[in-house]
């Protein structure tokens, strides 16, 4: 599984000329008309499964489209003038930024999905199950759907039936965080999507957003009332099966850990009931403490690697760790590895090539080769990422972070010359930059393509190498293939000696060999080596790059 995440409303906005924190007017928008089928069938040629189009649910924003009976939202709980799409407005409805006709935008999203499906991807949406936009009101629920918050007893903190977190009698105040007298009322005030249980959050605190109730009541010992089930459970289990039932494919669920496993556990086996194999969940959880919780109880296919491949990848590409660390990273999820799923880029992240993260595209290589082949765990990359977006402007809301915004209307620069106003003809490209998006084209191709890539076992070479430090070795194994991989970190081409020891033999099931053929799988070159345990195996591998040499025996 390759995952190519996609920010829905940047991907086909043509402005070339933005105004930091501009409107959309300024600014301009993507829609999802930009996503044609010959950009989805370009998407495809990456070596991609599956989109994640991130962003397609109407949140806040401060772009008025009252013309089309949505009610405005304050902008004192608007983060940018786009709004982030994770302040849910509506769990069922489409965001009118990204429709060429506000009208018809439903249509238009289920036209996507089908054209998604028909370039041979799966379609993956976000679940926000943890909070929603301070002025969250769905128009678009289905018929006897009640929404969010109807029925509140909002004078009581805390109550199974309610939806949302209450602290009675206080008034929200937001005057220190948009430095004036707010123009946004709300009393009672209600709890932060980030837990913060004042009246007066602060300015890194999740202020547009409200925290959904799912039955622990935080302030009275993490009491956990699950039975009978709490009335937000029913309502986003409505949610789910509503998306699932349009075509989508897979849920990436937001902060999954910040909602109760019991919850997961429930909702995704009754989705999964009336959607047996289809419907596959990814969530984003950050503590390693409660991975296996996850997986195991909670019934989630795949979770983030943040904490553990991702932070030492990261470490290792700018120096700041041994590629020797590499080998905790697969040792600490060792039972779960197959659910872990691998990135090094995505929108809450640095881009690799800003000057926060490597500060050069070409420094992503030798990551990304342990990224994508380490295992067959699914990998992710972001849009741009294959054309080393480095993700330096200063759009707005979060200013220069090295990150891509999510906050604002923007264009983003490789993307736009890539896309080259849907013809895809490569020609407004740099020559690097056309190089890269080969070198991921024809790396994550063959993760998809090569049964050894795909399921055969890995074997960490590095406890009987370890002398390298700025070079990492393993190898994938199925049958009679062996595929080494020595990724280099460092910017020296470097003369590597390999250690193959004798029960590495034994775990593949094979003989040792001399004078074997070798395909560099990556440049097509072929070389003869002693592949034995008698002797280390030496390659060249160049600075900043790598090797999958294919072996057949």
């Amino acid at each position: 599984m390759t995952i190519y995440q996609v920010l829905t409303r940047l991907f086909g906005n043509d402005c070339t000329k933005c105004v930091p924190a501009g409107t959309k007017e300024e600014n301009g928008c993507g829609t999802l008309a930009a996503f044609s089928g010959k950009a989805l069938d370009e998407i495809r040629s990456l070596g991609a499964t599956h989109v994640w189009f991130t962003g397609l649910i109407e949140h806040a924003t401060q772009t008025d489209y009252s013309a089309y009976g949505i009610k405005p939202d304050c902008k004192d709980v608007v983060k940018g003038k786009a709004g982030s799409p994770y302040a849910i407005k509506d769990y069922y409805d489409v965001d009118p930024d990204l429709a060429t006709d506000v009208t018809r935008r439903m249509r238009e999203l289920e036209n996507l999905i089908s054209r998604t499906h028909k370039a041979g991807l799966g379609f993956i949406m976000d679940f926000v199950p943890n909070h929603v936009a301070r002025q969250y009101h769905s128009d678009a629920c289905p018929e006897g759907v009640e929404d969010l918050g109807t029925n509140d007893d909002r004078t009581v903190a805390f109550s199974t039936q309610n939806n949302f977190y209450y602290l009675p009698g206080r008034p929200l105040h937001l005057d220190y965080i948009v430095g004036r007298h707010s123009n946004y009322s709300e009393v009672p005030a209600k709890v932060t999507g980030n837990d913060c249980f004042t009246a007066w959050p602060g300015g890194i605190d999740w202020y547009e957003t409200v925290k959904l109730n799912y039955g622990i009541d935080y302030q009275n010992g993490y009491r956990r009332c699950f039975t009978p089930h709490p009335d937000t459970w029913g309502k986003m289990l409505g949610i789910l099966l509503f998306w699932a039932a349009k075509g989508v494919d897979a849920f990436r669920c937001d902060m999954a850990e910040m909602v109760p496993v019991e919850f997961w556990h429930w909702a995704i086996r009754e989705v999964k009931k009336q959607y047996p194999d289809i419907i596959i969940f990814i969530a984003e959880v950050y503590n390693p403490a409660l991975y296996r919780e996850y997986v195991r109880r909670g019934g989630f296919d795949y979770l983030y690697d943040k904490v553990g491949l991702y932070d030492t990848l990261r470490a290792v590409t700018r120096n700041e760790a041994s590629a020797q660390c590499l080998t905790g990273c697969w040792q600490q999820v060792d039972d779960i590895r197959e659910h872990m799923l691998h990135f090094l880029e995505n929108h809450d992240e640095q881009r690799l090539a800003s000057d926060f993260f490597a500060g050069d595209a070409r420094r992503g290589r030798a990551p990304m080769l342990v990224s994508a082949l380490m295992d067959a765990s699914p990998v992710m990359i972001y849009f741009g990422q294959e054309l080393g977006e480095r993700g330096m402007d200063a759009e707005g809301y979060s200013g220069c972070d090295g990150r891509t915004t999510i906050y604002d209307y923007w264009s983003v620069d490789t993307v736009r010359r890539w896309r080259d106003g849907g013809k895809f003809s490569g020609k407004k490209l740099t020559g690097d930059e056309q190089r890269l998006r080969e070198f991921y084209a024809r790396l994550l191709g063959l993760r998809e393509s090569l049964p050894v890539l795909r399921s055969g076992r890995f074997y960490d070479l590095m406890y009987v190498n370890p002398h390298l430090h700025r070079q990492y070795v393993f190898t994938r194994s199925l049958e009679r293939e062996v595929v080494l991989v020595v990724a280099n970190f460092d910017e020296s081409d470097a003369d590597v000696c390999v250690n193959l020891p004798q029960e590495f033999f034994q775990y593949i099931g094979l003989e040792a060999q001399t004078d074997l053929l070798a395909t560099d799988l990556l440049s097509g070159e072929q070389t003869y080596v002693d592949f034995t345990f008698a002797a280390p195996l030496r390659v060249k591998v160049r600075g900043l790059n790598g090797l999958m040499l294919s072996l057949k025996f």
